[in-house]
């Protein structure tokens, strides 16, 4: 029961454990249930530990049948965000403030690293612990979880020579985005303008791109990106879908941001320990792999893209199911997932259009508009792609 009211707090963040409880209990009208104090519910919470909720978390873990695949390889993406915990001296020993020119944050910190499967954005495996551990010392702790016939998508900060070597020694292929002035020295020209060079004793084949995103017919934004793969069959693997493929990058980010925003609402989590911290984090992973696997679920068979799933109406519809006490009774039909799924395909997302929006703070704390003349508007987009040339001598 404990487990349950761990990963059933994941979903109502805005809840104390006992409001939790209360709605765990709801639908149970005519049973006598326990009716717990605040305080036996913290001491139930410390003899569970964090093992059991890592198992669960364990076993959910994973990408969901029907994943999305790119020339049969499941493309995943790798990356970590922040979160904060409460201010205890307890969670002060291992998550500290983050320090910055204004002052510490007004909340201790963790980094959270993930890596996910794009499309379904369902989460493969976790590591967690101090701001202070970099993306690149973090990122080792997951590649347990890398195999032959995945494709790593992954940002400029892990595009050092010896993880990349540590990524490839797993039988997974990479696709990282480097610094467009990286010295990377062609060793061979492709037909398709990409070209072969060596990095860390590893052949990579390199990829230079010119994006120009044109703003509703009228504006136009260039960008330009260098991208290192261990893909080198430019037959196989041509040039132009390869960058066009990358763009599958921000899934994570829109994954941390169901996270953080949806379920979370932006609040700090709940433990005052570090072990209870462990807990709450991998009870609420928990409960997101439960909502993103039921949701990929609902779709498959039906030609519907992931992306058209809702994660609010998923998230909403188990609100439900555990207010109401569903399927919860010995001899009923189980059939949580069929619900959630049919509230998923009853409410779906309009097809995704190609769009582009600033990345900046829409609303920020102060009640006044923030300074400056960003164009703030999201503008239908047309995406051009134009592979650039290498160089016979790299810059």
């Amino acid at each position: 029961m404990v487990v349950y009211l761990l990963i059933a707090a994941g979903l109502f963040s805005e809840l104390g454990y006992l409001q939790v409880w209360a709605r765990l209990i709801a639908g149970l009208d005519g049973i006598s249930v326990a009716r717990p104090s605040s305080s036996a519910l913290t001491q139930a919470r410390r003899r569970v530990g964090v093992a059991p909720l890592a198992a669960v978390f364990g076993l959910l873990a994973g990408p969901a049948a029907g994943a999305v695949r790119w020339r049969k390889l499941l493309v995943c993406a790798i990356d970590s965000t922040t979160l904060f915990v409460p201010d205890s001296p307890a969670n002060l020993t291992r998550f500290p403030y983050q320090g910055g020119g204004n002052g510490p944050s007004g909340y201790p910190m963790l980094r959270l690293m993930a890596v996910v499967a794009c499309g379904t954005r369902t989460v493969l495996d976790i590591a967690f612990g101090s701001w202070r551990v970099g993306e690149t010392s973090m990122a080792p702790r997951l590649l347990g979880s890398l195999r032959p016939g995945m494709l790593l998508l992954g940002d400029r900060n892990f595009a050092a020579g010896d993880l990349i070597t540590r990524i490839a020694a797993t039988g997974a292929d990479l696709l990282i985005r480097a610094k467009n002035n990286r010295a990377l020295p062609p060793i061979n020209h492709l037909p398709d303008r990409s070209w072969l060079s060596r990095l860390g004793g590893l052949e990579i084949r390199v990829i230079d791109a010119e994006i120009t995103a044109t703003l509703g017919g009228r504006k136009q934004h260039t960008g330009h990106y260098r991208l290192l793969t261990t893909l080198t069959d430019h037959h196989r693997y041509p040039a132009r879908e390869i960058v066009a493929l990358y763009h599958q990058r921000w899934e994570i980010e829109t994954t941390f941001l169901e996270m953080k925003s949806t379920l979370l609402g932006g609040k700090v989590l709940r433990a005052r320990t570090p072990t209870g911290i462990e807990q709450e984090i991998y009870a609420l992973l928990s409960g997101y792999q439960a909502l993103r696997l039921a949701m990929a679920d609902a779709l498959l068979g039906h030609n519907i893209p992931p992306d058209r799933a809702g994660f609010t109406v998923a998230l909403n519809a188990a609100r439900d199911q555990l207010v109401h006490a569903a399927g919860i009774i010995t001899d009923t039909v189980i059939d949580l997932v069929g619900k959630i799924g049919h509230a998923v395909r009853a409410y779906l997302l309009p097809p995704r259009r190609t769009r582009l929006c600033p990345r900046v703070v829409k609303r920020a704390i102060s009640k006044h508009r923030a300074k400056g003349s960003i164009d703030r508007t999201n503008y239908p987009t047309k995406i051009t792609i134009k592979i650039l040339p290498g160089l016979t001598t790299d810059p």
